[in-house]
């Protein structure tokens, strides 16, 4: 299993160029622990993307469509008083966005507070940073 963040959803879902290189790993290993909003995040970077006219309708629909197929399948790390209190440790210890210190505190849960058992995906560098340093072994598929 690995924790995925939504960057690297997002661009397994548009099949950015990185898309390959991140189907070739979801086939490796296929289980896929993501935070509980994680979907709300990949449909909000869709839209924006759609109404900047960067994707087409087509596009859009058909990227939300295979977001569909694959979340029923993923461990949803649910909102939590833990999670809660790790995200606010961890906004005072890296330069982090809240949404991204939610996504870290649902991997250090997923991960049972060990980070390093559990690899971490994400194409963001901050939050790859942040990963590496709480002890998580960061996989950032390039393009």
């Amino acid at each position: 299993m690995r924790f995925w963040d939504s960057s690297a959803l997002v661009a397994l879902i548009l099949d950015e160029p990185s898309g390959d290189a991140l189907e070739a790993l979801l086939r490796s290993d296929s289980l896929v622990a993501a935070w509980w909003a994680t979907p709300v995040e990949c449909v909000s970077a869709v839209a924006r993307r759609e109404r900047d006219g960067s994707l087409s309708p087509a596009g859009a629909a058909a990227a939300l469509a295979y977001l569909d197929r694959i979340a029923p399948l993923w461990h949803e790390i649910a909102p939590s008083e833990p999670v809660r209190a790790i995200a606010r440790r961890l906004l005072r210890v890296h330069p982090l966005r809240a949404p991204d210190a939610l996504q870290l505190a649902a991997a250090i849960v997923a991960a049972g507070r060990d980070p390093a058992s559990l690899d971490f995906v994400t194409l963001d560098d901050r939050l790859a940073d942040a990963a590496t340093r709480e002890g998580f072994r960061v996989v950032a598929p390039a393009g």
